[in-house]
């Protein structure tokens, strides 16, 4: 399915019924990378998948990428499919849009997990975005990039330059407590205590500033703790969690 909004053609896929679930990929990513996850939708949830500005099947014309932007274009895709207060999982860069549209409009999103998405960028961080290029990815990452991105070489290259440029952004990212605080969804904070980009302290500044939020620290789990072998822990406690089961 595909949405005209806010100058791009939005891609977006939806599975299952039930429940709408939002799931926004991360950097690099695209909206399939749920799979990663789950092979199957989760029973009771109706899966929204789309692909960001400049990933997957979705084009970013202006060159120009923001997760603030990402967010709005997801709030619009929310607003053409008549839906308000979704349950959402964000990963990484998908969090970071998360985090923003909570911000944004709080009766967006009833409750959200967020997974390795920073309130800001650490130097640690930055000090590997400076080095990201086809070179550090080799050949198997770019072979990676360019099966999930269809527009070709100049899309590959947009993706490349823009988690460079992450390096020297300011504004995008800069959650403060005050801003956080303004959060009225139920949030499950996830992070690796291995993250090589985010240091876990980051979580524990998460789980202060939002309201309404809890914290999982994933023992030896890296950036993205939540893929493949990890999966099916990550679903036993992210849908009840959702679902408010948690006391």
């Amino acid at each position: 399915m595909v949405l005209t909004v806010n100058g791009i053609d939005l891609h977006w896929d939806e599975t299952g019924d039930g429940a709408p679930l939002l799931f926004l990929h991360g950097g690099t990513g695209c909206g399939a990378d749920w799979r990663h996850i789950t092979s199957e939708p989760p029973a009771g949830f109706r899966v929204i998948a789309p692909d960001q500005r400049g990933h997957g099947r979705t084009a970013n014309p202006s060159g120009r990428f923001t997760f603030r932007q990402c967010a709005q274009d997801i709030l619009a895709l929310l607003a053409h499919l008549g839906l308000s207060g979704v349950k959402a999982i964000g990963v990484s860069g998908g969090g970071i849009a998360l985090l923003h549209m909570a911000t944004i409009d709080p009766t967006a999103i009833e409750s959200m997990v967020v997974v390795s998405a920073p309130p800001y960028f650490p130097e640690q961080a930055r000090a590997i975005m400076r080095q990201y290029s086809a070179a550090s990815l080799g050949e198997a990452g770019m072979a990676r990039l360019r099966t999930v991105h269809v527009h070709g070489e100049p899309q590959i290259q947009q993706l490349v330059d823009m988690a460079r440029g992450f390096a020297d952004s300011y504004d995008d990212v800069n959650f403060t407590p005050p801003y956080l605080s303004t959060i009225t969804a139920r949030t499950l904070v996830v992070f690796g205590d291995q993250d090589p980009l985010y240091p876990v302290s980051l979580a524990f500044e998460l789980r202060r500033a939002i309201p309404r939020s809890r914290l999982w620290v994933v023992p030896n789990g890296g950036h993205g703790p939540v893929f493949g072998s990890a999966g099916a822990a990550f679903m036993a406690n992210a849908l009840p969690f959702l679902r408010g089961d948690w006391a």
